[in-house]
């Protein structure tokens, strides 16, 4: 179960009027786990970066004098999301990108949800949260994803973000770690089981104070607001039979 989270800046909003990419992001996240695999170039474009772009992602002119053009770096991007569940916010925008430079290239390289399965997070929002704002930024507050680093748009930055906003929206807990954050011998977020010694005395019972159970309960229903959630279930269920 393979995503590669995608996001793009362009030199404006429209690759009909010959507006191009100048930045790629992925992060790839495998069985709902980050890999630590990413892609991130930015690309010489052959000609101007509209200014209101600019005011949108930071990125100038000068900037991009010295960078790959696409066709130097399309055989990496690829193979970097060949064959994955491709997650892009507002897909018809990014895609549509990547396909006009696919076919500006000679010869042209076929459309990417030829090579991809197209997941658009923002439909997916839209149809969890109707009549309400779905931006990434309105995601990430209503979700609790730190997005404090994001005082401009950027590729690889805005697709981080959006995986973290997409793990919690289409299951909640991402990853269950069993071993030490420091111990790499067995690879990358490989988990480990320590054993507790046998003569180890018990572990003393700390009861939840009354805020504690407050904010778990307050927790449960955003959870519940967002979507299912059996634990909220479960709870208000129990406390409707013992009331009857």
């Amino acid at each position: 179960m393979r995503i590669v989270v995608l996001d793009t800046e362009t030199t404006g909003l429209e690759p009909s009027q010959g507006h191009r990419i100048i930045e790629i992001g992925c992060v790839e996240l495998e069985n709902r786990r980050y890999t630590g695999r990413s892609f991130h170039c930015y690309i010489q474009p052959d000609r101007e970066v509209d200014e209101g772009a600019v005011q949108v992602h930071g990125i100038t002119n000068e900037f991009l004098q010295d960078k790959p053009r696409f066709h130097e770096i399309v055989e990496e991007f690829v193979a970097f999301v060949r064959g994955a569940e491709l997650v892009i916010h507002n897909a018809p925008f990014d895609v549509g990108f990547i396909n006009h430079e696919f076919n500006l290239l000679s010869p042209p390289v076929p459309a990417v949800d030829t090579i991809c399965q197209i997941t658009d997070s923002l439909v997916m929002a839209r149809k969890k949260h109707p009549g309400q704002k779905n931006s990434l930024d309105a995601l990430c507050k209503r979700y609790g994803v730190d997005n404090s680093a994001r005082t401009y748009h950027g590729a690889l930055l805005d697709a981080e973000i959006l995986a973290d906003v997409y793990l919690t929206m289409t299951g909640g807990q991402t990853m269950l770690s069993l071993g030490s954050a420091d111990s790499d011998d067995e690879g990358e977020g490989a988990s480990r089981i320590h054993r507790v010694p046998s003569d180890r005395s018990p572990l003393p019972v700390i009861l939840a104070s009354a805020e504690e159970i407050e904010t778990h309960q307050a927790k449960l229903k955003q959870m519940a607001d967002s979507g299912a959630c059996l634990w909220h279930e479960l709870e208000t269920g129990g406390e409707q039979h013992q009331e009857v």
